[in-house]
């Protein structure tokens, strides 16, 4: 299906309720793409409602029914998409041996498979157009898991190799696969991370001191954190770019790619030696 000269550029956007989202939302609807913004959270797509540009769709990436009822609707409104943009993710902090297995696989539904869902069902929209997929990873994708972390560690390594092996599929078909991998931004994910960890230090038999520490230096990491729309300009140069970067890492944390760099075992002492109860 080709596109006429005047016709919009359109993308769908997941987790389009929440900071990075809403913020990549808004930059591209101000730049006269066509947005459709899904979220899981009726109650935050309604300060997207009514932008101009903006259509929003209420999405559970986890439910199949749900993301068809999505793809329906957009293919009503237009004829293909240039882009598919997947925000859409939670956090969930503490120990792996101690967090509920059905917790984990819970944020593995949302995180991974919720992508796997949603480019799956919109992928005969985007072809159409020989649009672009973009990813959204982290720099804990690429880096080594940190305790604690572990669980949404283990999501983003899964997108990084899912993406990877998309994009080498993807390719002969001309539709370019894009990882960006955040580090610090101010959404309101990071802001619940103390929250997060003081929950997890009061449900944990093994680890409580661990995961109080660990809460109370997160205070100290929220002010390294970066506004949304920095991010919001990087996704739309990967959607617009003549020839996009396979990855963009977008304001990384720079002590955690010092920390990467270490050998793994002399990065487990360090940890040892900086987390270890006093």
């Amino acid at each position: 299906m080709s596109r006429g000269p005047d016709s919009r550029r359109s993308v769908f956007i997941t987790g389009a309720g929440g900071g990075l989202g809403g913020a990549t939302a808004r930059y591209l609807a101000a730049r006269n793409w066509q947005v459709f913004a899904a979220d899981f959270a009726e109650a935050a797509l309604r300060e997207l409602g009514g932008e101009e540009n903006i259509t929003t769709l209420v999405l559970d990436v986890t439910a199949q029914a749900s993301v068809d009822a999505a793809v329906a609707q957009v293919a009503r409104s237009c004829e293909g998409l240039d882009g598919i943009v997947n925000f859409a993710g939670i956090l969930e902090v503490g120990s792996v041996i101690e967090v509920d297995p059905e917790t984990i696989r819970h944020v593995l539904d949302v995180n991974v498979m919720g992508t796997v869902r949603v480019n799956h069902a919109l992928f005969p929209l985007l072809l159409a157009r020989k649009g672009r997929i973009v990813n959204i990873s982290s720099e804990t994708g690429w880096q080594s898991a940190m305790p604690f972390n572990g669980i949404y560690a283990m999501s983003k390594h899964a997108i990084e190799a899912y993406s990877d092996a998309l994009r080498r599929e993807l390719m002969f078909l001309g539709v370019p696969v894009i990882k960006i991998q955040p580090g610090p931004f101010r959404t309101a994910m990071v802001s619940s991370i103390e929250r997060n960890f003081a929950r997890a230090a009061q449900a944990s038999k093994y680890f409580g001191d661990l995961l109080g520490n660990i809460g109370q230096a997160t205070i100290k990491e929220q002010a390294k954190a970066h506004p949304p729309e920095v991010l919001a300009q990087v996704v739309h140069t990967a959607l617009s770019a003549t020839c996009p970067r396979i990855a963009y890492s977008v304001k990384p944390d720079p002590q955690r790619v010092v920390l990467n760099r270490l050998p793994e075992r002399a990065l487990d002492a360090l940890l040892r030696l900086a987390l270890k109860p006093r």
